[in-house]
């Protein structure tokens, strides 16, 4: 007879083979409405996978459900499907990041966005969850961490004024030049690139108060950010040293009183960038 650990590790091993999923799954649905409309498409993903239908069946009903279960449910999302499903720790990780995409309805579709993986995707969806929703600055856990902090996305508009204000943007550019000078070989293309950058994320974070805008995320950084990075042949090591001045210089502004806001929005962005900056 099994003793009880035994036994309880059995069911563990069991659970997280049944909640099991495959990358390239779901890479096709995320972001999608889990709902009939979708699982009617399963046959296509199942050709262009290579996965059975009845394998995607199965995976699609796991997330219909884990979503359906902790929509219900207030606190923390990883900690709700760990507990509730028994899963892993990297599994509840995953799942969380398709409830959040799910949720939000972000857009991964586009041509653009093919050569992003779900563990990418997933690695940003961490990064939102943890700096960007309620959960994340609330911890008395009367909502969950599927949706962004509404208080936090208004506040966003009073970044414009980096862009907006002329004397503002010249002494941003000026400050991140200075500091960028003779520590890489594309210092010239950042210098005449800046205030496109700049302009660039500063309106994403201005329009995320409105859900489409939101849904945009991923191919707003691709579009505006990375792409314009990649045609100037930037590595990452120039990426970070780019966004780490970016972000510093702005706290030297005389005039520029939104610290934390910037601090809370640019940490994410420039996660997320890195993690995305690849072929």
């Amino acid at each position: 007879c099994l003793d009880s650990n035994t036994q309880g590790h059995f069911l563990l091993l069991r659970l997280s083979r049944y909640y099991a999923f495959d990358d390239s799954f779901v890479r096709e649905v995320l972001g999608k409405k889990l709902s009939k409309g979708t699982k009617k498409d399963l046959d296509d993903v199942s050709t262009k996978t290579g996965i059975t239908l009845k394998s995607c069946r199965r995976q699609f009903d796991n997330f219909k459900r884990v979503f359906k279960v902790v929509e219900e449910l207030k606190g923390p999302l990883v900690e709700n499907i760990r507990q509730h499903f028994l899963l892993p720790d990297q599994l509840a990780r995953d799942y969380a990041a398709i409830v959040f995409f799910a949720n939000n309805r972000f857009e991964t579709g586009k041509k653009k966005l093919h050569y992003l993986t779900f563990q990418d995707f997933a690695f940003c969806a961490g990064q939102l969850i943890n700096n960007w929703t309620v959960g994340a600055v609330d911890n008395i856990m009367e909502d969950m961490d599927v949706d962004l902090d509404k208080e936090f996305l208004q506040e966003l508009k009073d970044l414009k004024i980096l862009i907006t204000d002329k004397d503002l943007l010249d002494q941003h550019k000026s400050l991140v030049c200075t500091a960028l000078r003779g520590k890489t070989n594309v210092f010239n293309e950042m210098e005449a690139n800046f205030k496109n950058l700049s302009r660039g994320l500063v309106n994403i974070a201005a329009k995320l108060i409105n859900a489409k805008d939101v849904r945009d995320f991923f191919i707003d950084l691709v579009e505006k950010f990375i792409e314009p990075c990649r045609s100037d042949k930037w590595t990452s090591i120039d990426v970070n040293l780019y966004l780490t001045h970016y972000t510093n210089s702005a706290h030297i502004l005389d005039t520029f009183k939104h610290h934390a806001v910037w601090t809370r929005y640019m940490g994410v962005i420039k996660s997320c960038i890195l993690r995305m900056y690849h072929d």
